[in-house]
Formats: structure tokens, C-alpha cells, sequence
């Protein structure tokens, strides 16, 4: 680069022929005297070295040579002045180059060195070339390193040492010597030519904002060095680190032509910073909605606070994905769960909070809530310290009362509970490499439409995914792998659980969990559970299984369908009602399970695929839709697909409504239970009147509550064979079991009927 050749920018001097009143004695400036009329002065026309040159007598201790036209200062364009000189008569001087540097004002620049280095004249004659280096980046070979400050300067010369000498000055040369330090890099701008020092004290703020300023298509470099910028800085051209930065955890870095993780962990120097900072950039500008991981595997040393990394903000509300790495977990103390127990009380009236909690301020936000009673996956929302109360991620249950709790603060690779509202946030591409050391994610407090897709969650140790309040409305969980590290345990002793959630409309689609306790919890409704497949198996003969899905929600409108579940079973229960005993509502409703495959093998024959659990009295179904599913034993005979499980009350049967157990394939299935069951029933003796079991195949135990066809599949005759043509009426839930139905004739008969019956109406 050669401003003089490129852009025409002019630096050279006049030549003293033109005359000595553009050349001052002091530092240029307008008014300042010049050599015009200087007695100590004059212009010599015919120097045999020089041809026209200035002769001076040295007569002050500084005796100054400056031109007062205004040269040019560049942004990164750095000057060589070079001048030679030889003394004629009398004491020899020192000489060296000078100058003055200029605001805009004209007033000087401060701060900054002002002259070269010094070469003493030593022999008359004899002709001695002087020069120094001027610009605005501390560079190797820079004599006056003067920063981006000054706009023009009045450049020339010095002479010190003793005075009465006679010297003689051939014309000031000025020119662009940049091309000298950009070398083959002419396709980029250094920050330290616009001023960066890189000691990581200065700072540098307004150095790299001038190189970006100035950078006009090219790449900024930033050379060797450690960069302090104090402020925000945002850079809009390309950009390369050599050299590595530091910041303010407030101040925000946001390279828009580079914004990718490679290049913020090159910035700082370091993977979890270079993370911490790119991410407060992504919520800080509106030039990116995602940061691209670039394939980089991250090692984490310790959990990630997201909203602390970005500071100034605790709700975000735009769309925002990270895509395409791994976040690594590393070390082991850090990752340790913090546990505290402390007295609370908890009350029907209140149910979303616990009140007079003893050492509420120790308690973390996030923390899962356990104790008598207590639902699973109960966690501290936020807290109230003042008032000594918590709120809840849900109703913990009938776990009402006072009573000391255990409070459990798992460590997640990526946390976002500080965020009180964080909404539209997703990930693609991730690993959550967790080690069997750490959790995978924790949500915010609040917020819609998080969505995590095509990523594994790889041996989390506790939890793959949290909600610790209502952050998972809208959720969606698309196509990841959830490879829990317990394998090895039998079923019933993992604590590991891919995914729990609170709020509604939740999305778990195409999805595979391999050997957690759970796969997932949910605690709310509306929700689509699709395509996955879980499996929960251990080695163990005759072994126990847990839940793969926990439906906590009795009114859930919930739709499973297309999954393979695979040794475990889908519970429904209520177990966050605080008065669990039916009162009103609609009881177990809404739930649609089909076109499912259910496997298992090694399972006891109790084992069931579809299990409700009531936790109070009262209660019925009034909405179930199990169609189109295969239910599949291997190398057992299970009992019956689907039970109720009692361990705290049964259902009330007298009440079933919209039970519907259709069109379900059962291979090693003992009892192959429907509603409405068709029963065939024949009566070999005459009889007025018939009874017809068949409850004992109505989908979960269910009586025989209604009957929707009675067809004579045989002809109906009395004893002395002749035909009969009337029509019986029927009397249901009869016997003491209430499991069966009476057929009522107009006389003794015999026969054959088809009976279709209900357990629900």
C-alpha cells in the first residue's frame, strides 16, 4: 500500500527553492516564525552535494526545522522522513527528525514521543543522512509511535548539542513507507496500526474499531499480543487473531463477518470463554440468530451459566440456535450435586409453593424437591428469601403438611435457569457429552418453543433435560439419542431420567433413550409423544421394569403413537393432585396410545405394558383410545397388556366413560382384553334365562356396564325344538363381580348368540 500512489495523498515538502516562508524555526503552526528572514539563515543555490540547500547556523539549544504544511496522518500509514545534512564551519551538532502532531484543532497531541533518534555530525563535509519512522502502530522499526489521534503533523528536523556550528540541509524527503510492515499481507489491516498496544492493560477499544473503520473489504489481523478492550466492540469486516483478547464480562465482542465459535475461542485464547462470550454476542446483536460450533468439541470444566455468560439480560424473546458440536464434560469435584435439607411446610391451599422454609437462602434455584409424598421431579422454580418461600415447578402432591425436605442441585453442562424467560432457543447438530459426570441441559424458569434436534445426550449422570418451572411450553425434542450410562444397573436401582416437563403442547418425535429409569415425565398437556423408541431392559430373569413414560397428569390429552416401547410401560397417574380423591372434573381423560409396538422379555408375568395409577378414590377413565398396537411377549407370557395398579386406591368402574381398547395384536399375551369384546355364547339347556361372562377380557378388569348388540349366530329353539322368534332384554353388571350380563327370554330356550359388550357407556 502507497497512499501517494493510490489515492494521489500528497506528503512531500516543498523544496527550499520555493522559498524559506513555509519553513518555521518553531513547531509550523500559523504564525510561528520561519527562516524567510531569519538572520541565521539562507538559501544556498548551488551546494555541489545538494544543488539547492538550507544553511543554518545553530544558535538555539533546539534549533527547529519545520514544515508548516500539513502533512496527512493516515489511518495505518505509517511516514519515513529522511534527511541529509553536513556540517560546514564551527561546533558539530546532533541531528535528528522531529516533528509536531496535530488534532484537528491544530492543537498538539500529547502523550507521544516527538522526535528520532539523534546522529552527531562528525566530520565537516561529509554528508550524513538522518531519518525515523513515524505512524500510528507500535511496530518494530517505528521511531514515534503517535496512535490514531493525530490528523496532520508539521514534520522536519532537529539540531541539538552545542550551538555556533554552520550546517547545511538538502531537501526533506517524506514518503509512505506501510508496504514495509504489511509485507505480503496487502490484503489486511493490523490493528496496531491504528493504535492497539496489546500490553493487556491498554485499552484498545477504539484501535479496533478504526481498523474496521478503515479495513474497506480487507481482513483485520490481529497481530501477537494480549488486546484489553473495555468497552463493546463490534467488528464488521473480516477478521484473524494472532493475538488473543480480554474483555469485561459485561463488554460484548460481536464479529459479524466471522461469527463462529472457532474464531471467539481463538479471541480469547481459551474454549469455555471464547463459548461464554460468543453466546452474549448471539443475545447482544441482531446480525446472527445462530453461532455455528464448527464441528469444535468444547472441554467444560465447569457447569455453564448461560445467563450470567450473557449478564444483561434475563428474558430474551428471538429466535436464537447453537449448531453443530460437542460440549465436553471434564474434572470431577465441580460436578457434584450440592444437597441441603431443610423443614418446610407445604398446604392444599397453596399448592405451588412451600412456605416457611428453614435456610431458604442456601436452597438453589433448580434444586429437585424429594420426601414423603413429594411427586417426582419436583423442582425450585425461584424463591422468595425475605418471605422464606419457594415456588414450585408443579404441585408436589399430597405431600401436604410440615416435614423436612431434601433439596438436590444436579450440575448441568448448559444451565439456563438463571433466564426467568427465554423463549424460541434451539440446538441442532449437539453432543452433550456428559461423562457419567454431569446433566445435560436445564431450562429457563420460563418460555416457549425451546427445541432440541438431532442431538445426543451421551451418559448424562443424572438428567438429560430439565424443566425446572414452565419453559417447556411448545418443546420440541426431534431426533436425539438419549444413551443413559446405567446400562449396567438393573432397572429398578437407575436414577437417570432422559427428559422431564411441566407445561403443555410438548413435542418428543423420532427420539431414542437407551436403559434410563425414565425416559420421560410429563407433567403437562396437549402433548405428542411419536416415533421413539425406549428401552429399558437389564440382564436380570424375571426382572422388574420401570416407566418409560410417566404421564403425571390425569386429564392429560395426550396422543402416543408410532413408538417402540421396549421393556418398560407407560404410566398415568395424578400424583401431583393434592387431594388426590376424585372431587369433580373429568377424571383419567384424554389420552390416545396407538399403532405402538410394546415389547419385553425376562419380566415377571404381573408385568403390564399400559399401567394407571390413582393416587386417590373415585377415579375413572373418561377418554382412553388404546387402537392398533402390538403387544409382545418374549420368552414370557405376560398376563394382561394393560392394569390398574392399586398400591393406593382402585378405579371406580361404575363410572368408565369412552373406553375404547380396539383392534390391538397380542403374541404371548394370556388375557387379549378389548372394549366393546364380542362374546360368542352358547346355551346347551333351555333356559328363560342366560348368563354371559365376559368381563374378564373388558380392557383393565373393567364390569360389564353396557351392551351394544345381542346377534342369534345359531337358531333359537325351545325344548321341543321349534323355533323362536322373540327378542330378549338384558340386565348388566350382574354376579357379585359385576362381570357379567343376563339375557332375559320370553320362555326357555336354547342357542348360540354373539354378545358385544362395554365396560364404560
Amino acid at each position: 500500500m502507497n497512499k501517494a500512489i493510490t489515492e494521489g495523498v500528497v506528503f512531500m515538502p516543498t523544496a527550499f527553492a520555493a522559498g524559506l516562508d513555509v519553513w518555521s524555526s518553531e513547531n509550523g503552526r500559523p504564525g510561528d516564525d520561519t527562516y524567510a528572514s531569519a538572520a541565521n539563515a539562507a538559501f544556498v543555490p548551488s551546494d555541489q552535494d545538494f544543488g539547492g540547500c538550507l544553511e543554518i547556523q545553530k544558535s538555539d539549544s533546539t534549533q527547529k526545522l519545520r514544515y508548516m504544511g500539513q502533512t496527512p496522518m493516515l489511518p495505518g500509514c505509517y511516514l519515513r522522513v529522511t534527511a541529509r545534512v553536513k556540517a560546514i564551519s564551527g561546533n558539530l551538532p546532533n541531528v535528528r527528525i522531529a516533528g509536531y502532531p496535530a488534532l484537528s484543532n491544530g492543537s498538539q497531541v500529547s502523550g507521544v514521543i516527538v522526535s528520532g533518534p539523534a546522529v552527531t555530525l562528525t566530520n565537516y563535509g561529509e554528508i550524513t543522512e538522518v531519518s525515523a519512522i513515524l505512524g500510528p502502530g507500535n511496530r518494530t522499526g517505528v521511531d514515534m509511535i503517535w496512535g490514531t489521534a493525530p490528523v496532520f503533523a508539521h514534520l522536519g528536523l532537529d539540531l541539538t548539542g552545542p550551538n555556533g556550528g554552520l550546517v547545511r540541509i538538502d531537501d526533506l524527503v517524506i514518503e509512505d513507507v506501510t508496504s514495509v510492515f504489511h509485507g505480503k499481507q496487502l490484503a489486511m489491516v493490523d490493528v496496531r496500526d491504528f493504535g492497539a498496544i496489546g500490553d493487556g492493560n491498554t485499552d484498545d477499544s477504539a484501535a479496533f474499531e478504526a481498523a474496521d473503520d478503515a479495513a474497506d473489504g480487507r481482513e483485520i489481523l490481529v497481530s501477537a499480543g494480549s488486546y484489553r478492550l473495555n468497552n463493546d466492540v463490534t467488528i464488521n469486516s473480516r477478521i484473524r487473531f494472532e493475538g488473543t483478547v480480554t474483555m469485561p464480562e459485561s463488554a460484548v465482542l460481536s464479529l459479524t463477518k466471522d461469527f463462529d465459535l472457532g474464531t471467539y475461542i481463538d479471541a480469547f485464547g481459551n474454549e469455555e470463554l471464547g463459548f461464554k462470550k460468543a453466546f452474549q454476542s448471539l443475545l447482544n446483536n441482531a446480525d446472527h440468530e445462530s453461532l455455528d460450533m464448527g464441528g469444535r468439541r468444547i472441554s467444560i470444566s465447569e457447569p455453564i451459566d448461560m445467563q450470567a455468560a450473557v449478564n444483561n439480560k434475563d428474558t430474551y424473546a428471538q429466535r436464537r440456535h447453537i449448531a453443530n458440536g460437542q460440549f465436553y464434560a471434564t474434572g470431577d469435584a465441580v460436578w457434584e450435586p450440592d444437597i441441603f435439607t431443610s423443614q418446610a411446610t407445604y398446604s392444599a391451599g397453596d399448592d405451588d409453593k412451600l412456605t416457611n422454609v428453614a435456610n431458604v437462602a442456601n436452597i438453589p434455584v433448580g434444586a429437585l424437591i424429594t420426601g414423603a409424598g413429594v411427586a417426582r421431579e419436583t423442582y425450585v422454580r425461584s424463591k422468595n428469601v425475605s418471605a422464606g418461600e419457594i415456588t414450585l415447578s408443579q404441585p408436589m402432591g399430597a405431600a401436604t403438611g410440615t416435614q423436612t425436605l431434601t433439596f438436590t442441585r444436579f450440575k448441568y453442562l448448559i444451565d439456563f435457569s438463571g433466564f426467568e424467560k427465554l423463549t424460541s432457543f434451539s440446538f441442532s447438530d449437539i453432543e452433550f457429552q456428559c461423562n457419567n459426570k454431569a446433566s445435560g441441559i436445564m431450562l429457563a424458569k420460563t418460555g416457549t418453543v425451546f427445541q432440541v434436534r438431532d442431538c445426543f445426550f451421551t451418559r448424562p449422570r443424572q438428567r438429560g433435560i430439565t424443566s425446572i418451572g414452565y419453559g417447556c411450553q411448545g418443546m420440541l425434542v426431534d431426533r436425539c439419542q438419549f444413551l443413559s450410562s446405567e446400562g449396567s444397573e438393573p432397572a429398578q436401582n437407575r436414577i437417570s431420567i432422559a427428559i422431564n416437563t411441566n407445561a403443555n403442547d410438548v413435542k418428543l418425535r423420532n427420539n431414542r433413550a437407551s436403559q434410563f429409569r425414565h425416559f420421560c415425565i410429563l407433567s403437562g398437556s396437549n402433548a405428542v409423544v411419536q416415533g421413539n423408541h425406549f428401552f429399558q431392559g437389564d440382564g436380570q430373569p424375571n426382572g422388574v421394569r420401570m416407566a418409560g413414560l410417566v404421564l403425571a397428569l390425569r386429564s392429560c390429552n395426550t396422543t402416543v403413537v408410532g413408538n417402540y416401547v421396549d421393556n418398560c410401560f407407560i404410566e398415568w397417574t395424578n400424583e401431583r393432585e393434592v387431594a388426590p380423591d376424585f372431587a369433580g372434573g373429568f377424571g383419567f381423560a384424554g389420552l390416545s396410545i396407538t399403532n405402538n409396538v410394546f415389547l419385553c422379555g425376562e419380566v415377571l408375568p404381573s408385568f403390564a405394558w399400559i399401567v394407571v395409577k390413582p393416587y386417590g378414590t373415585g377415579h375413572f377413565f373418561n377418554g382412553i383410545n388404546v387402537t392398533g398396537n402390538l403387544f409382545r411377549g418374549v420368552g414370557a407370557v405376560i398376563q394382561q397388556a394393560e392394569k390398574v395398579d392399586t398400591t393406593h386406591a382402585d378405579m371406580n368402574y361404575g363410572n368408565m366413560k369412552n373406553v375404547y381398547f380396539t383392534d390391538n395384536t397380542f403374541n404371548n399375551v394370556f388375557k387379549t382384553t378389548e372394549n366393546p369384546v364380542t362374546v360368542s355364547h352358547t346355551q346347551s339347556s333351555a333356559a328363560a334365562t342366560w348368563q354371559i361372562s365376559g368381563a374378564s377380557v373388558l380392557a383393565f378388569g373393567g364390569e360389564a356396564r353396557g351392551v351394544v348388540s345381542v346377534v342369534a349366530t345359531d337358531k333359537i329353539e325351545n325344548s321341543a325344538n321349534v323355533a323362536q322368534w322373540g327378542m330378549p332384554y338384558t340386565k348388566v353388571r350382574q354376579g357379585a363381580a359385576n362381570d357379567r350380563i343376563d339375557l332375559f327370554w320370553q320362555t326357555a330356550v336354547r342357542g348360540k348368540v354373539s354378545v358385544t359388550m362395554r365396560m364404560d357407556v
